[in-house]
Parts: C-alpha cells; sequence; structure tokens
C-alpha cells in the first residue's frame, strides 16, 4: 500500500462519516445526536470512528466548511464567466436557490445549528460566510456602477434579501413539485433581479 492510497482510503472515509453526520444531525438535531449514533451511521465502531475525527463539534464545523467553501467557490467561478455584472448577479442567485434546494440536509444545519458553535469556531465560519456575501455585494455594485441604476436601497439590504429569500428555501421546496431546483432558481431571479432593472 502506497501513502497516497492510505491518504486516499482515509480521506474517503472521512467523507463517509461527514455524509453520516449530516444524516443523523438534520433527522434529530445537533444536541441530540451522539457519537455513537455518527458511527452507527456510518458502521464504524466509535473507538474507530475517533481515529478520523476528535469531537462531534469538529463534525459540526467540517458541515459549515464544506458548504461555504463549495459556496464560495462557485461564486467566484460564476462571476468570472459571466458577461456582464448582472448576468454574474443572475448565476449566483440562481445557483444560491439550486444549492439550497439540493441540499436541504447541509442547509437546515447550518441555519439551525449554529448556536452549538463556540465563538472561537465560529469566527472563521463568519468570516467565510462575508468572504461568499462580499462576492454577491460586489456583483450587485459592479451592476449599478455600470448601469447607474439607482437601487434606492443600501446595497447590503439588497444583498441580504437576495440571499435570505434564497436561503430560506431549504424550507419549503419540495423535490416532487413542479419546478427543479434550477428552474426555482431562475424564478427567484427573475422577481430579484427586477429590481435591478428598473
Amino acid at each position: 500500500m502506497t501513502p497516497r492510497a492510505n491518504g486516499s482510503r482515509a480521506e474517503e472515509q472521512r467523507q463517509r462519516i461527514l455524509a453520516a453526520a449530516v444524516g443523523v444531525f438534520s433527522r434529530r438535531g445537533y444536541r441530540a445526536t451522539s457519537m455513537n449514533d455518527v458511527a452507527a451511521g456510518v458502521g464504524l465502531s466509535k473507538p474507530t470512528l475517533y481515529h478520523y475525527v476528535a469531537t462531534k463539534q469538529d463534525l459540526l464545523v467540517q458541515v459549515y466548511e464544506q458548504v461555504l467553501d463549495e459556496s464560495l467557490a462557485s461564486a467566484r467561478t460564476i462571476v468570472a464567466a459571466a458577461a456582464t455584472p448582472l448576468d454574474a448577479v443572475r448565476g449566483l442567485i440562481v445557483e444560491r436557490v439550486a444549492y439550497t434546494c439540493e441540499h436541504r440536509d447541509l442547509l437546515k444545519i447550518c441555519f439551525e445549528e449554529e448556536s452549538e458553535l463556540p465563538p472561537e469556531l465560529a469566527e472563521p465560519i463568519l468570516e467565510r460566510r462575508r468572504a461568499f456575501e462580499a462576492v454577491v455585494h460586489d456583483a450587485v455594485e459592479a451592476h449599478l456602477a455600470h448601469t447607474g441604476t439607482d437601487l434606492g436601497m443600501p446595497t447590503r439590504l439588497y444583498v441580504n434579501t437576495c440571499l435570505g429569500a434564497a436561503n430560506w428555501a431549504y424550507k419549503w421546496f419540495r423535490p416532487d413539485g413542479p419546478l427543479t431546483p434550477r428552474e426555482l432558481g431562475e424564478r427567484v431571479a427573475d422577481v430579484q433581479l427586477a429590481v435591478l432593472q428598473r
């Protein structure tokens, strides 16, 4: 066995553990979940689980890091590929709605368990969130500067409204409904972009 193979297998096991934790946290809530529950969810003994993760809190932090790192990377890619600032804003809104609908278990944890993070662990996560929000804010500002549009409200308020609507979709989106996550994202974007195109 090469070190690369060992590392790859260990990472695969960590991802399985994280997926199991997401499932259990989402169903039972973080506080009501024990490491025994996570171990059972992934089919490992508790001592083996502790070989890969030190605490339940570490798993919660990893959930936040995964969501925010994926969101930030995706947002930067969308902005870099957009033909215009307005296209960038549309792409960001559509993607945020779609991601939220496609990862409802993850988003449920992120929005409902934040109080479980102690301040020293919460601050780096908040920095990631602010970085993501800054990408959206800058795209809106670029559009306003490009078109001379008067938004009629602070840009931060507009961005928070857009993201709030997108993020809340984890509560009410139904996979068996008439729209796919991306189609829903397009509809939400149509409504929100109307403010930018007055």
